[in-house]
């Protein structure tokens, strides 16, 4: 009797998630992970069927600006005429990344909201803002438990928080990327985010790809996510970031996209193809396979322009319409939770 194809896993894997992709056994993702050639373009063709059911056709972007708090967190006036400059160029959504500096004081962090609601003026401005180790920073600082920190920066203008600092979801991983330290162990961080959601505050997810970590480290990072979205319904999206240590091809990048879109249907509607890390050939190969959102443009203005960690990385309306245009879709400007922004 001939010995089995080796690409036998891999076929039924595909048959099942044209069948049903929420019926997949881990198995069976960690199998998809590995698909190339005609079985990648297979799968891609199944994740963007998929992707155009749930969502839509539309490539949507949402108009933002990034702040680093560690430079701009203890100046408030100048963080009120940034966030008035990015809103008057058409800005929804404020990001700030990393902490807010200790000479900020005990309550910098809430401080800081309150100072981007009020740069915002009456039209307003989603902040996406603190990361799980930063509201577990700022609620010691100030003597709160996590969730009385969020409820009074939601009270104070925060909308969302971020899902980066994820890496990979598995406290062993976790240890060695961070130089056999133990890291913020998994189920804190998944228990930081869920009180998040439970205070009304949004957030995206993330996983940081082609480290350490296995294609079955990979598939138990997305089930985590999944299962923590179905509970509380408050993840938007998922965002997949190549690791800087070792960055992984782009066969192994359109493969982690498309299962993510099937492991998360149900959970996560949204699926990013994240511009600034990858180049405009393979942004648009995943927006052929199961991605549907491109992020924010990160406008820079001209106050203070090295203001935010990505300076100088700026995607014009004209960039995304080209990149809508090569995959034959149309374009959609969103808010943060991929409403329709008000007229302007």
């Amino acid at each position: 009797m001939p010995a089995p194809s080796p690409s036998l896993p891999l076929q039924q894997a595909l048959a099942v998630a044209a069948h049903d992709p929420r019926t997949l056994t881990d198995e069976q993702a960690v199998a998809l992970l590995g698909a190339d050639g005609e079985d990648l373009e297979r799968l891609a063709a199944l994740a963007d069927e998929l992707r155009r059911r749930r969502v839509g056709d539309a490539v949507t972007f949402v108009v933002n600006r990034n702040l680093d708090g560690e430079r701009v967190g203890a100046d408030l006036p100048h963080v009120r005429e940034l966030v008035a400059e990015a809103v008057a160029l058409g800005a929804t959504e404020v990001c700030v990344q990393g902490p807010v500096p200790e000479r900020a004081g005990p309550e910098g962090p809430l401080a800081l909201v309150r100072a981007v609601a009020e740069g915002a003026g009456p039209g307003g401005v989603h902040l996406h803002a603190f990361r799980v180790p930063e509201v577990l920073a700022a609620a010691d600082r100030r003597g709160s438990t996590p969730r009385e920190f969020l409820v009074a920066a939601r009270e104070a203008g925060l909308g969302s928080v971020p899902g980066t600092a994820a890496r990979v979801l598995d406290d062993a991983v976790r240890t060695e990327l961070n130089g056999g330290v133990p890291d913020l162990p998994v189920a804190t961080w998944l228990e930081v985010l869920r009180t998040a959601h439970g205070t009304g505050l949004t957030s995206t997810s993330t996983l940081v790809h082609g480290g350490p970590e296995t294609p079955a480290q990979q598939v138990a990072h997305l089930r985590l996510l999944a299962a923590l979205a179905a509970d509380t319904g408050g993840i938007t999206e998922f965002i997949a970031m190549p690791s800087p240590l070792r960055p992984p091809s782009a066969r192994a990048t359109r493969a982690l996209h498309a299962v993510a879109r099937l492991l998360l249907d149900g959970s996560v509607e949204h699926v990013q193809a994240a511009w600034p890390k990858h180049p405009a050939d393979l942004v648009a190969d995943l927006l052929r396979g199961g991605a549907d959102d491109l992020g924010g443009l990160l406008l820079d203005g001209t106050l203070d322009p090295a203001a935010g960690q990505e300076a100088g990385t700026t995607l014009t309306r004209e960039d995304a319409r080209a990149l809508a245009d090569r995959v034959g879709r149309p374009l959609r400007q969103r808010t943060t939770r991929y409403g329709e922004p008000a007229p302007a």
